[in-house]
């Protein structure tokens, strides 16, 4: 099967994508790291999916959603250098495979991003709700995440089938 390794320069999208990732994901760590001392012991755990705290944990559990989005980070910025290891439909070909490579590389740096925002989201709805500020991530929050998910990898795949 051909499979080149290519060398295709990230687009003006992917890097807004990443420094906008990047600036939202560190900001949350920030933010944890600033609300730390006024937090409770007890903070929201786990949402069920209208957005409402279903168990109450330890704020040490606060940390888990950022080395959770900084594992995804680096391995998904990862898969993102190596498109040639990517799934590809069989006509993929040397007039076209840089075209491939470049729609796969995009729609993995979009879900990556998303993720990691989405973590962000999350810590910073965490710190609320233990603060007392607010009481749940909110009725929207799990269309956001269906949404915000399907849309890159329809998009995808839509293009995908559209390359000859």
């Amino acid at each position: 099967m051909y499979r080149p390794i290519l060398n295709i320069p990230k687009t003006k999208s992917e890097k807004i994508w990443d420094y906008i990732g990047a600036i939202i994901f560190v900001s949350s760590i920030i933010y944890i790291m600033v609300m730390w001392g006024k937090l409770p012991e007890e903070i929201p755990g786990h949402f069920n999916g209208k957005g409402e705290v279903d168990r109450w944990g330890s704020k040490i559990e606060l940390i888990i959603l950022p080395f959770i989005g900084m594992f995804l980070w680096i391995i998904m910025g990862l898969l993102e250098k190596a498109p040639h290891m990517h799934n590809y439909p069989a006509r993929l070909n040397e007039r076209n495979v840089e075209s491939f490579y470049l729609n796969s590389r995009k729609m993995l740096n979009e879900v990556k991003n998303f993720c990691v925002i989405l973590f962000a989201c999350i810590s910073f709805q965490m710190v609320r709700i233990g603060l007392g500020e607010t009481t749940s991530l909110g009725w929207w929050f799990l269309p956001i995440i269906i949404i915000g998910i399907t849309v890159p990898i329809i998009k995808g795949i839509v293009v995908t089938s559209k390359i000859k």
